[in-house]
């Protein structure tokens, strides 16, 4: 990688780091939870720090389980960007939420990421007793970053048959990283995600641009679909990542996979962590239904 995409990722992190941030507004529910519990996942390509969200006074069978990976472009490592999704998805279904504090470029570029977001999964459906949730159970998910690696486990768990989820829930995924960024299409003037900004996340996240074509960087050049988790995609309808998502849907429907699109109006990229309230609440709603769906 060039001295000047690291140092380009490094300011960005540092600019977008403060902008990204959700206000307490966004905290739509599961406010009255305790804290997560921090829990150290070993893996192949080091350790991961996780934080688990669970009702403080879940009793019976063990609740269902999902496994959210953050956004922030593969640059930024905020999972506590995270909290009031993870809160509201407890709150609302009962389940216990695994956020996944997953190692990020341009220090640790692909395939690290997506390695570790698979074995954080397996490690969730295989260490599911011991933990209190239902490993058996078990749905991933993430926004925009976090969406691309939700999409990647699925292709390898079905790949590897180590796991099967039972839901994938893709919020307006980056998931065609080898397309230049100057051909998509924003549907506004002034688009959250410029393509020189999609571009300094690429190069830092994988500097060789012949390996973006691999389905772990980008699920949209996968040849086969099939056999995947049924899945929930949702779209932002400026940003300027929603025709690779939207063509993804359409090849999983193709492939017989059960999907749920949605495009969400009159909102761009990371709608979810800003203000006004009402697309998130309207995201949490078909999330928690797809959910409940899923694990009943």
């Amino acid at each position: 990688m060039a001295i000047k995409d690291r140092l380009a990722a490094r300011m960005m992190r540092l600019v977008l780091g403060r902008l990204a941030k959700p206000s307490r507004a966004m905290l739509l529910a599961g406010a009255d939870l305790p804290g997560p519990r921090p829990v150290t996942v070993p893996t192949a390509d080091g350790e991961v720090r996780v934080y688990v969200y669970r009702a403080p006074d879940a009793t019976g069978e063990p609740a269902p389980v999902y496994v959210n990976f953050h956004g922030g472009g593969f640059i930024m490592r905020h999972p506590d960007y995270d909290d009031h999704i993870c809160r509201a998805l407890v709150a609302e279904t009962g389940c216990v939420v695994v956020n996944v504090d997953y190692d990020v470029a341009p220090q640790r570029p692909f395939p690290v990421a997506p390695r570790q977001a698979l074995a954080v999964t397996e490690w969730v459906a295989r260490d599911g007793r011991r933990q209190g949730w239902d490993g058996e159970r078990l749905a991933v998910g993430g926004q925009s970053a976090g969406g691309n690696l939700a999409a990647g486990v699925c292709l390898a768990v079905r790949d590897r048959g180590s796991v099967a989820p039972v839901l994938q829930i893709l919020n307006y995924p980056p998931l065609d990283l080898a397309a230049d960024p100057s051909t998509k299409l924003a549907r506004t003037a002034s688009p959250l995600i410029r393509p020189s900004m999609a571009k300094v996340f690429n190069n830092a996240y994988v500097p060789d641009a012949i390996t973006r074509t691999d389905p772990l960087a980008s699920p949209l050049l996968a040849r086969d679909l099939a056999g995947l988790a049924p899945a929930l995609v949702i779209t932002a309808e400026y940003d300027l990542l929603r025709d690779e998502a939207d063509r993804y849907a359409a090849r999983l429907a193709d492939a017989g996979v059960p999907v749920s699109h949605h495009v969400m109006p009159g909102v761009d990229h990371a709608y979810t962590h800003a203000e006004p309230t009402a697309p998130l609440r309207e995201a949490l709603t078909l999330m928690t239904n797809a959910l409940t769906k899923a694990w009943s």
